[in-house]
Order: structure tokens, then sequence, then C-alpha cells
């Protein structure tokens, strides 16, 4: 198969094992164009006699630096964006990391050819996936959550009290604090000793003993403290702390504690619920009841709508290889890390607390991946089996809600996805969510006792019906049904 995107030209070639090679042409007159621009980058910081910083034309810097030095930074700038042009040409979705073949940069006038092999998502052979039978449970508040609501709604109406004792667990001391540098013997920090911690003084400080919330230690050593008291804390910053100035160094705290505050919990009564807004009691326990209903219905939903995927995912047939699994698997590790880098937590710091090695997790993220492949076969063969294809409109009123957040008109949101080149990954994720809705909306649902039935029915001489959902994992019995009580990794 072969294409035009862009800039390049790409043909593809299918191979075993759900791999696919693009060869990719970039034209002469491309090359040149990116040739010219990275001259012009250079050139705003070459010094030439003659010429005024950022004036040096781009073929006097061709001549300078040599035309393959700058061609070489060209290629590695723009390679990204043409690799980008030849996987929308293909149609593919890649899976995996590429392997690339770039070969030597052509001559003057020649196009630059490179060839990319990567694993792409399987096509999926479809069973039957409207009109499934698929297990729907009916909504239930347990009286463990509504007390647990109701111990909520305490603990934000509680109020703190002075106690004329010792701080105890679950105590509030209010404190004022300086914190300096230990001395230490060797290392960046030697002769620090008793110089101010940055940032390591406060005063009137809340503090919550057992809330966890301060460095490990600091509140176990005020437990027994009286108003008035003072004590001297000695500890020693994490090596994963935040701040690369205070990682792994020891620190004393000279704390006064001010005042033993205790929490008060109003008793479970009608004057709870009127301070809550309510009549009496029993009308805050109806209200409560009602909202985690209608939570448990908003979760039964999405509970139905993904077992009704997975039933047309088990009538389906979808080879995977196992190195595509591995690769998806890998992928699944990187967006963790990605997720946690903005939470501060860097990838050696998440390994030490999992107490894992880094092969472990990805290999119990296997399960997670073949499952998520599985499933985005099997919806990428429905929205092609359905003719799915959101229009511009469909598309701005899913992209209301994301708008509302981002306090911006939702046709903004889309120029802006537009000029970034994320349109079209927003509108199949849509059509993946439509082919979901399509799916479920087909479903039939039954009971969880029915389902259960059904999963323990086997017939003679062809193993249990266990034995029968193995089987299904490379070629599963069109209509065979997984239930919210069979065990299955989510994504």
């Amino acid at each position: 198969m072969a294409g035009v995107a862009g800039a390049v030209d790409t043909t593809l070639t299918e191979l075993p094992e759900s791999r696919v090679r693009l060869r990719v042409r970039v034209p002469a007159n491309e090359l040149d164009r990116r040739l010219e621009r990275k001259a012009n980058e250079l050139g705003r910081e070459l010094r030439l006699p003659g010429f005024r910083r950022g004036k040096v034309p781009a073929p006097l810097v061709i001549q300078r630096v040599g035309r393959e030095a700058v061609l070489e930074e060209a290629v590695r700038d723009t390679l990204s964006s043409w690799y980008s042009d030849a996987i929308a040409t293909a149609g593919i979705v890649p899976v995996g990391d590429p392997q690339l073949d770039l070969g030597a940069l052509p001559p003057e006038g020649e196009a630059l050819e490179f060839s990319i092999e990567i694993g792409v998502l399987p096509k999926a052979v479809l069973g039957n996936y409207l009109g499934l039978e698929v297990p729907r449970r009916e909504p239930a508040v347990e009286e463990e959550d509504l007390e647990r609501e109701l111990e909520g709604l305490r603990e934000r109406l509680a109020r703190l009290e002075t106690a004329e004792r010792p701080a105890g667990q679950g105590d509030f001391v209010v404190v004022d604090y300086t914190g300096s540098f230990a001395g230490e013997d060797e290392g960046p920090g030697a002769g620090d000793a008793g110089a101010p911690l940055p940032g390591g003084e406060g005063r009137d400080q809340l503090v919550e003993l057992g809330g966890g919330n301060l460095l490990p230690g600091f509140e176990e050593r005020l437990l027994g403290a009286s108003a008035g008291e003072t004590r001297t804390v000695e500890l020693t910053f994490p090596v994963d702390y935040s701040s690369e100035e205070l990682a792994g160094r020891g620190a004393s705290f000279e704390v006064t504690v001010k005042e033993v505050k205790v929490k008060q919990l109003p008793d479970l009564d009608d004057d709870l619920a009127i301070d809550a807004g309510f009549d009496d009691l029993q009308q805050l326990r109806e209200d409560i009841r009602r909202r985690l209903l209608e939570l448990d219905e908003g979760r039964i939903e999405a509970e139905f709508r993904q077992a009704a995927l997975d039933a047309a995912v088990a009538a389906s047939r979808v080879e995977l290889p196992a190195d595509l699994v591995k690769a998806r698997a890998r992928e699944l590790w990187e967006r963790t890390l990605h997720s946690l880098s903005h939470r501060g937590i860097s990838r050696e710091a998440y390994l030490k607390v999992a107490g894992r090695e880094e092969s472990q997790i990805v290999a119990e993220l296997e399960p997670d991946a073949e499952l998520a492949l599985r499933r985005e076969a099997v919806l990428t063969a429905v929205i092609a089996a359905e003719e799915i294809s959101p229009t511009d409109e469909e598309l701005l009123e899913a992209l209301q809600p994301t708008a509302e957040r981002e306090e911006i008109e939702p046709q903004r949101l889309f120029e802006r996805l537009r000029s970034s080149g994320r349109l079209q990954d927003a509108r199949e994720d849509l059509a993946a969510r439509q082919a979901v809705e399509l799916i479920a909306a087909s479903a039939k649902p039954i009971s969880i006792a029915r389902a259960q039935a059904r999963e323990q029915l086997w017939t003679p001489g062809q193993g249990t019906q266990g034995e029968q959902r193995s089987a299904a994992r490379t070629g599963p019995a069109p209509g065979e049904l997984w239930t919210p009580t069979e065990r299955r990794p989510s994504s």
C-alpha cells in the first residue's frame, strides 16, 4: 500500500506477527526547505565579519558549516514529524517502539529515504457484537456506606476545643517552630551546623498528630507535649525530598507547643441534620441514601458498557503475538511514569516504594496490555463495520465538558486541536466512545444470578467453562459471556 501525507511519500508492507515496514521518501524539495530553515536558525547565532548578528544568509551558513552537518541537524529535528506523517499515511495504530533504518544522507538534489519497522494494532475478526446478553446488577446502598457518609459529615462539622492535658494521637497542636541544619562530618553539608533551613520557620501552625502531613518522625516526637513546652525535634529529610538542597540532610527543629486541641464530633442527631440544612436526621439519611443510589446507578452504567464491550471482545477473534503484548505493557508503564512525574514522583522513588524491579512491574502489566489491545482491535473493527465517523457538530458537543473546565468556547478548543494536529486523535477517541455506546445500547441486560448460572454450564467432553474461556483467548466461541464475577484486569 502506498500513499502521500503532507511532506512524505509512504509505502507499507505487511509483515508477520502484526508488524509492518514503512518505506518513507522525503522529496528533495522538502529536504531543501528543511535544510534552509535549519541554516537560518544557525545563522541567527553565527558571527561572520561583514554581517550583523542574526543576519548571516542561509547559503553562507551552509558553505561555512558544511551542507552535511546542517542537513544532519535538520533531519534530526524533523524526523519525528516525518514519522507522524508516515503513520498517518499508512492509517495504522503503532504499538511499541519503532526500528528506524535511516541510512546515508543523500547528495544535493536527491530525496531522503528511510524505513520504519513497527508493531501495529492487529485486525479483529468480529463475532456477534450487537444484541448480546450482558449482566447488569441492580443499584443498592449498603448501610455501612451510608454510615460512612454520616461520619464524614460529623468530621466536617467537628469543632476543635482547647484541652488542658498533654497531646495524644489524633489531637491537634498549635506550634511555633524554627529549623536549622544538623552538623555533618563530611559531604556538601559539612560546616552548615546551625544554619537556618530555607523556609524552615513557622508561627501558629496547626498540626494534626497522626495526620501524616509532615516529615516522617516530626509528629511522633510531639506526642505527650503540653501547652508551653518546647521540644527539639531532630530528623533527616528523605533522600527523594522535593528540594535537592534538603534531600537526605539532617535537621533540628525547635518546636514550642502553644495549645493542645481536641476534635469534638457533634452527636448524630436532629441538631446535626439541622446544621447540615435538613429538618431532621431521617431526612438527612434519606438525602444521603438518594445521592449514593444515584452514584451507584452511574457506576452500573459504566460497568454495563464495559461488560458489553468485553462480551463483544469475547465473541471476536484477535491474534496477539507475545511481543506485541510486551510492547504495549511497556507503553502502559511509560504512561504511568509520565503521570507520576507530574506529581513529582520519580521512577527511582516509585520503584523504591513499590519494592519491585521495573521488569517485574512491566510483566505484571501484560494482562492489562493484552485486554487493552483486544478491546482496541474490536472497537476499530466495529467503527469500520458500522462506518462510524463523528461529525464536527458531534465533536464540538463532546468537547463541551473540557471547554467548560478550561473556561473557553468549544469552537476555540476545536480550533486549537486542529492547529496542533490533535483534532484527528480527538475524533478517533469519540468514534471509539460511539462504538461502545452502540454495543451497549443494543445489549440485553440479564441478572447477575442468570449470568453466574450460565458461567457454571459446561458440555461433557469439552472441558470446563473455565477451560473453554482459556481457549477463547485465541479463538473465543461466539456469544461467550464475561460477567463481573469473573476476574479480569482493567484497562
